[in-house]
């Protein structure tokens, strides 16, 4: 299989919200009430505010896509102020990795896993770190397997559902 990564940029941004919406809505639509995935998705995954996102110099997405080239996904990584939670300036953060039904298990998790580390290495960052929904047993296992550990939980709300994710955070180097 043929893969090609490249970085989103403004331009993006219509492609990119249907993507988020699409694969949010795919993981965990049926574990949520609708209200509170409507809720969530009208404030997360806005034009304004994916826009407000893309154009902020501590962020970066970038869309992978296969073969025929069609997206199958995309990696958002944050450092510095950008990080959802202070982790310091020797972190990266890596907020999503979303990756499109059809396209699971096909290893394109993995592959964006390894751009994050890459992209980490560069900055000469000493740890990747990530938050998890304690119930999504596929991705906690998929992380762990990389060597990543639980080092603390912090909330995300759902709409108004307070909801646990666990920080997971592997070490470099």
């Amino acid at each position: 299989m043929t893969i090609t990564l490249a970085k989103c940029q403004q331009n993006d941004v219509k492609q990119l919200q249907a993507i988020s919406i699409e694969t949010f809505n795919d993981t965990f639509k049926d574990q949520n009430s609708p209200d509170n995935i409507e809720a969530y998705l009208a404030r997360a995954f806005t034009e304004e505010q994916l826009k407000k996102e893309l154009a902020n110099q501590s962020s970066a997405f970038y869309f992978i896509s296969v073969v025929n080239e069609e997206v199958a996904g995309y990696l958002k990584v944050n450092v510095d102020e950008a990080q959802s939670e202070k982790m310091g300036d020797q972190a990266l953060e890596i907020e999503r990795i979303y990756i499109r039904r059809n396209y699971q298990g096909q290893g394109l998790g993995k592959y964006l896993m390894d751009k994050a580390i890459e992209l980490a290495t560069a900055q000469n960052k000493k740890s990747i770190w990530l938050g998890v929904w304690e119930k999504n047993e596929p991705a906690i296992g998929f992380y762990k397997k990389l060597g990543f550990v639980q080092t603390g939980t912090h909330s995300f709300y759902m709409g108004d559902e307070e909801q646990i994710d666990w920080m997971m955070t592997k070490v470099l180097g």
